[in-house]
């Protein structure tokens, strides 16, 4: 039995991957933070399961120790803070886990767990203002202290696997989404606010730039490409998206489609939600990632938009 550790296990994308595992027969190992403990929904059916680890990757010697104990087959590094508005307000504390914690995890692999293979979750965001579309061979323009913090590890997972043999691999992943992100996403903050207009317990819809395009695609697809990646003869980074590129306004008007409503009467916009810099257009180009590790998505964008929607008029409705 491989055994895995994921770490921020309770997010969207860690809770699908360890779903996966766990169907392939996998020992699932977990890292949370003690302050996240009250944000299990996303594995609650799963938990019995899996082994739950304490700690957080700003401790060097818990890391450290954590590899030693548990020596694992394969490492998922998807922990950090993800917020790109919030990293503007907090820098430091973003660098330290986004960027920093993915070099103190590279460096306990390398003493610990050298033969495991490692997976660094990598993100579109380090295209920032780079025009579309992108690809692995791309000019990476960061333009928000996440993207940044993210880049530092993105090329640290590099020169690890350069200067001492590790299998290491970035997954270069553009917008995924789910019924299972987190509330302060535009994505998941539209459904929602579609459930609660639909229902009449609200009127309105704030957003922020209506004209930022994404590529979004379906969490669990995205999921499935990691592993793909750490099943390789050799280590390397790939780009994962599905190609097609959307604007939030696009997002916006399917979404309250599919409530039978015009999403012009109830959508309107406030520069609080704008950002200091904004990555326009972000589309992918996985020609890579379809040739050589066979992915592709399964989840177009109106069906994307509708499972999201369809899981919040449920979730609403209990």
């Amino acid at each position: 039995m491989k055994k895995a550790l994921i770490t921020g296990i309770t997010g969207q994308d860690g809770s699908y991957l360890a779903e996966f595992l766990l169907e392939k027969g996998y020992e699932v190992y977990g890292l949370v933070r003690r302050i996240s403990s009250h944000q299990f929904t996303n594995i609650n059916h799963i938990q019995d399961k899996l082994h739950i680890c304490y700690g957080d990757l700003e401790n060097e010697h818990h890391v450290c120790s954590l590899l030693d104990r548990i020596r694992p087959d394969e490492v998922y590094n998807l922990a950090a803070q993800s917020d790109v508005g919030i990293s503007f307000d907090t820098p430091e504390y973003t660098g330290n886990v986004s960027g920093l914690g993915a070099c103190r995890l590279l460096a306990a692999v390398k003493d610990f767990a050298k033969n495991a293979r490692y997976y660094q979750a990598s993100t579109s965001e380090l295209f920032g203002q780079a025009p579309p579309p992108q690809n692995e061979d791309s000019c990476m323009m960061p333009a928000s202290p996440y993207a940044a913090a993210k880049l530092y590890a993105h090329h640290m997972t590099r020169i690890y696997r350069q200067a001492y043999g590790l299998y290491a691999c970035c997954g270069i992943l553009f917008n995924h989404e789910s019924p299972r992100r987190g509330p302060n996403f535009v994505t998941r903050k539209i459904a929602m606010a579609v459930g609660e207009i639909k229902r009449g317990e609200r009127e309105k819809l704030t957003l922020g730039n209506l004209e930022a395009k994404r590529d979004w695609g379906y969490a669990p697809d995205y999921v499935r490409a990691m592993w793909m990646m750490l099943q390789q003869d050799s280590p390397d980074d790939y780009v994962i998206g599905t190609g097609e590129i959307h604007s939030v306004k696009e997002f916006a008007q399917e979404a309250f489609a599919c409530v039978g409503l015009d999403w012009k009467d109830y959508v309107e916009t406030d520069a609080r939600f704008l950002r200091p810099i904004e990555a326009h257009h972000l589309c992918a180009e996985p020609t890579k990632a379809r040739a050589r590790l066979g992915w592709k998505p399964t989840v177009t964008f109106k069906g994307l938009v509708k499972i999201m929607v369809d899981s919040e008029l449920k979730r609403q409705a209990r």
